[in-house]
């Protein structure tokens, strides 16, 4: 897969790492990785990256947006039920 496959699919759809790697059947990890490369490669493209950070659904804690996978647990009140950040690319 080349990283510039992932404009496509990304352009309007929000979609998390796991939903990603099965569209393109990578393992997640992979996906990660090319992603942090794909986003540097934006700047020079007119379109941007666009992350709805995870948060915890408990007591609504918003994780860091560079945190493009899902964290285990959360810092404030240690709960587990949390929602994966979502990737998406629009133009500038």
């Amino acid at each position: 897969m080349y990283r510039k496959d992932f404009l496509p699919i990304l352009l309007g759809q929000p979609r998390s790492i796991v939903e990603l790697a099965q569209v393109v059947d990578e393992p997640p990890k992979d996906v990660e990785q090319d992603l942090v490369h794909f986003f540097r490669s934006l700047k020079r493209l007119p379109y941007r990256a666009v992350i709805e950070p995870a948060r915890c659904r408990h007591c609504g804690y918003i994780f860091a947006r560079d945190k493009l996978h899902k964290p285990g647990r959360c810092p404030q009140c240690k709960g587990a039920w949390i929602t994966m950040p979502l990737i998406s690319i629009e133009e500038k």
